[in-house]
């Protein structure tokens, strides 16, 4: 489980307690597992590939109606606290990154469904990010090496672990 999954996961576990009361809790009990709905995130509405072939920090987003889909499966609370959240851990990774590897180029990746990391050796990783369960996130890419889904929270680490090793 990521961190993001994680983050969603506690913020989903202090409202329901913030807000239950002795007989939600009752009726809770009697809700079995199976009956209750696991949402995933809903498929890009794009079908293009974007290839990258150079040193980059590769953010990716939801398109338009992906993130309405997502707004439509979750609470009005909870869906506005995870793209505050989204919002100042990207703002935050993208200062870190200008500021210590000023070297390395920002990508944008919107609009797509599929990332092609090729290698200067003609290896290639291709990710699908429908299998992504995280509506917002970051590769880092360096040729010759495998593209690393980073930990936002711990973008000085990621960047010095993977660019260093």
């Amino acid at each position: 489980m990521n961190l993001f999954s994680i983050y969603i996961v506690s913020i989903l576990s202090l409202a329901a307690s913030c807000r239950s009361n002795p007989v939600q809790q009752d009726k809770e009990k009697n809700t079995s597992p199976s009956s209750q709905q696991v949402h995933t995130k809903p498929p890009s509405n794009f079908r293009d590939t974007m290839q990258i072939d150079f040193p980059a920090a590769v953010f990716y987003h939801p398109d338009s109606l992906q993130l309405e889909k997502i707004k439509g499966l979750t609470d009005s609370a909870i869906f506005d606290a995870t793209m505050h959240e989204c919002f100042f851990q990207m703002r935050n990774a993208r200062m870190s990154i200008k500021r210590d590897w000023p070297q390395l180029k920002i990508v944008e990746a919107e609009n797509v469904r599929f990332l092609l990391f090729r290698s200067e050796a003609n290896d290639s990783t291709l990710i699908d990010l429908n299998t992504k369960n995280d509506s917002h996130g970051l590769f880092l890419f360096q040729p010759g090496k495998k593209p690393h889904f980073t930990d936002m929270m711990n973008i000085d680490s990621e960047l010095s672990f993977y660019f260093k090793k």
